[in-house]
């Protein structure tokens, strides 16, 4: 693999990405009242069987933990979560969805997905071009 393939792929990471956090912040916020980092959360726990230690969802979410720690007040205050100490290691720190967190979710998974197709329809990925090679 060569270097300006590498560098080429970087950049359209890059490219993607902030094209699909500008219009999923967008999308999700006119729509919803949800960013993208708290739609990703509650994403997160719908696919964990609703409940979570803090520190795995940061690892799962790419957030620093205090970054993590802002977005979870915001989904606690809307009530869209609750953090509970762990009973066995009071360090521990889980998160669990609520039901208003899961309607929420369910309302806002049909914009997320129709932004990233949208975002990934008019290229192929990085695969795909390196196969192609």
């Amino acid at each position: 693999m060569d270097e300006e393939f590498v560098v080429g792929t970087w950049h359209y990471v890059l490219a993607k990405h902030a094209k699909a956090m500008c219009s999923l912040e967008r999308e999700l916020g006119e729509k919803h009242d949800l960013g993208a980092s708290e739609f990703e959360v509650l994403d997160r726990m719908i696919r964990h069987e609703d409940k979570l230690r803090v520190q795995q969802l940061c690892g799962e979410v790419h957030l620093s933990q205090s970054a993590l720690s802002r977005v979870i007040a915001r989904l606690e205050k809307a009530h869209l979560v609750t953090r509970h100490v762990c009973d066995v290691d009071r360090r521990g720190v889980f998160v669990k969805i609520t039901e208003e967190g899961r309607r929420r979710h369910a309302e806002a998974l049909p914009t997320q997905r129709a932004v990233l197709q949208d975002i990934f329809a008019d290229t192929p990925a990085p695969a795909a071009q390196l196969s192609a090679r």
